[in-house]
């Protein structure tokens, strides 16, 4: 999974192509349960438009950024995004184009989950017991995106690697191995790992999955953080019950901003109502392109 080689990082069982384009026998619905709109005679969903008159946004197809370290590795993200009528844009390490004409349109940025951060990235030196796979392009390039994002209030959704990143871009640091938190690499069935996490109420998260408390989710990294590592510009939402690991954090200081140490992705890996964060993503990163075109 997450832990490969950079060249082989997988996400197992997705066969359907990367890409923007996407065709639907039932519309999606964003969270007020509003159709997105569709071309009759194309078949595809339309981008946003508003009504000069009313200023009201008629049909909307949002586009938002995954950024990767190769394809198969984003296959689980852009399936869920699409199905919720999102416009997904795949960045891949290294992209030299500047930050600007990366982000022209983007309602959203998803930091999706891959290998190591650097550790010179957080001021520490590489524990050579760690087993570390890094991809420093990879790293650069998300934190461009991250830090451009943050300066436009733009939704950020942030899981594994990407809320360990979040961490560090917030000044937090990590710790390099956690052994015990992903399938054993000898495991011949890959079976997933599964803990105990506690949602703390209160949280954007919490309300967005529908409520707070104990939840039993799927497991696959090796690095993180505790209270130690964790940014005090950042809020802590969620936690292991085993080892009072940091399991989601949320920044404060911006509108809609969540990291998820856990792969809600993998629906079948997490409690149903945690996919109502894809869909609150969409729907918030529908509101800031939204807002963007009106200012």
């Amino acid at each position: 999974m997450y832990y490969c080689q950079i060249s082989n990082c997988d996400t197992t069982g997705i066969s359907q192509p990367v890409g923007p384009s996407l065709t639907h026998t039932s519309l999606p619905r964003d969270l007020q349960g509003r159709k997105i709109g569709k071309n009759e005679s194309t078949g595809t969903l339309r981008p946003c438009h508003w009504e000069a008159k009313s200023g009201i946004m008629q049909s909307c197809m949002v586009a938002i950024i995954v950024t990767s370290a190769n394809p198969r590795n984003a296959r689980r993200y852009i399936q869920v995004l699409e199905n919720l009528g999102a416009e997904v844009r795949l960045v891949l390490a290294p992209d030299e184009r500047p930050t600007g004409e990366l982000m022209e349109g983007i309602g959203g940025l998803l930091l999706a989950g891959g290998p190591d951060v650097d550790p010179a990235l957080y001021g520490a030196t590489p524990d050579p017991n760690a087993g570390l796979q890094v991809c420093r392009p990879l790293d650069e390039l998300d934190f461009r995106l991250l830090h451009h994002s943050l300066a436009q209030d733009m939704p950020v959704l942030a899981i594994c690697r990407g809320m360990q990143l979040l961490n560090v871009a917030f000044g937090g640091q990590l710790i390099q191995d956690l052994p015990g938190h992903r399938p054993d690499e000898n495991d011949s069935q890959r079976s997933t790992k599964q803990h105990q996490i506690y949602l703390s109420p209160g949280s954007k998260a919490a309300a967005i999955i529908g409520s707070a408390g104990f939840f039993r989710t799927n497991s696959y990294h090796h690095q993180g953080l505790r209270e130690a590592q964790r940014s005090p510009r950042l809020m802590s939402t969620a936690y292991s019950i085993d080892d009072a690991l940091i399991e989601g954090l949320e920044s404060p200081e911006h509108s809609w901003v969540i990291g998820l140490q856990c792969h809600p992705e993998r629906q079948d890996e997490v409690p149903r109502s945690f996919a109502n964060l894809f869909a609150a993503f969409v729907e918030r990163a529908e509101l800031h392109a939204a807002s963007t075109r009106l200012a």
